[in-house]
């Protein structure tokens, strides 16, 4: 926490400088929040977070513009468990901070970023860089850092090429860091047709195995190569449909980690009912083996998901997510009604989940394991 401190302190040194004689605004979230479970009813946690942002922008010549954003994370939440002491944590960290160099078909970004994409909705395949968890009222992930290149043709066919570089801990669907001082390239391309689009992505790293303590004690390698490729495409037809793949090969010594194989199928439709009843579903299927089909791996794990969403006013909705984890025959409920005014959202949920499978993403810092509620209060500025 102090070192981060620290790194804020001289980074906002800075900022007159930076903002003279340039266009600046800030913005806020402001966010707090009561869990309750039934094994420490009523409260369980107690928490809040505040991000304040800072855009700073400059038009240039020849029609290109320059643009930056700081984005602090700052938190901290009370465990409470009955009878016992609470638990305490709390920190400040960089959120977002990127500068980026745009043109009418171009854009260049390079910082702590956030990079997502693909067209699942509750099980994604290929998410490489974030944790967002779509039970999280607030769609907190941390960035990672690195360089991101955007070129969008005529036809909107558009090329991503990134370079990650310094990125510390485990990202998206990883199971060890990343090996220090090494670069993560990778890239993606996306091309549109009549009734929807299709791409393909690539990522390559170097993954260190001494960061994982059963990694470790299984592998004679402390560092392994991964290369990750991925397709997905989405149809808006009578129905949104949407497939959404990815494999990853490890030059691993581990037979079950060589070969990673993750798909996902969805489909979701806006019934004429009332406001618009919005349903989704998805099958989602995931394993591991020494081949890209191996159906006799042990590492396997199938999961049914489905979401609906339905407004009731301008203000109110109401959503409700379910997971069934087919593998181990576990249920996963949310259900959420939200309120949302100019600056104010107001989120209440209820949740019954296994009791340790059901934690929101760790960007969020939020538990939601086993049965139990959740308020939360929200102000944008």
């Amino acid at each position: 926490m102090y070192k981060n401190a620290r790194i804020l302190f001289l980074l906002l040194s800075f900022l007159p400088g930076m903002v003279f004689s340039q266009s600046a605004s800030s913005r806020g979230q402001i966010s707090g929040w009561m869990t309750g479970g039934e094994d420490n009813f009523p409260v369980s946690q107690l928490g809040y977070r505040y991000i304040p942002e800072l855009t700073i922008e400059m038009p240039l010549p020849e029609g290109l513009y320059l643009d930056s954003q700081i984005a602090l994370n700052s938190y901290g939440s009370s465990e409470l468990e009955n009878g016992e002491d609470p638990v305490n944590e709390a920190d400040i960290k960089p959120y977002r901070i990127w500068a980026r160099l745009s043109g009418s078909r171009f854009e260049l970004r390079a910082g702590l970023q956030k990079i997502n994409f693909g067209s699942a909705a509750l099980f994604r395949p290929v998410k490489w860089f974030d944790h967002v968890d779509p039970r999280d009222p607030l769609e907190l992930t941390d960035g990672v850092y690195g360089v991101l290149g955007r070129y969008y043709f005529q036809n909107n066919t558009n090329i991503w090429l990134w370079g990650l570089y310094g990125n510390e801990n485990i990202k998206g669907w990883e199971t060890s860091p990343t090996a220090e001082k090494t670069l993560e390239p990778g890239g993606r391309i996306q091309v549109p047709f009549a009734i929807g689009e299709a791409a393909l992505s690539f990522h390559h790293r170097k993954a260190d195995y001494t960061g994982s303590q059963i990694l470790s004690a299984m592998s004679d390698d402390e560092n392994v190569i991964e290369n990750s490729y991925a397709f997905d495409i989405k149809l808006d037809a009578v129905t949104g449909m949407w497939l959404e793949a990815a494999v990853t090969h490890r030059d691993s010594d581990i037979d079950f980690m060589k070969y990673s194989t993750m798909w996902t199928i969805g489909t979701d439709y806006t019934f004429n009912t009332g406001n618009g009843l919005n349903i989704l579903c998805e099958y989602f299927s995931a394993s591991g083996g020494e081949n890209v089909f191996d159906d006799t791996s042990s590492i396997r794990s199938q999961f049914i998901g489905a979401q609906g969403v339905y407004p009731f006013s301008l203000l109110d909705r109401v959503s409700v997510i379910y997971y069934y984890d087919i593998t181990n025959n576990d249920n996963y409920i949310s259900v959420q009604w939200q309120r949302v005014y100019d600056s104010w959202t107001i989120n209440i949920s209820g949740f019954l989940n296994p009791d340790a499978g059901g934690s929101i993403s760790g960007s969020s810092g939020i538990t939601a394991a086993g049965n139990g509620f959740q308020i939360m209060t929200i102000y944008n500025y």
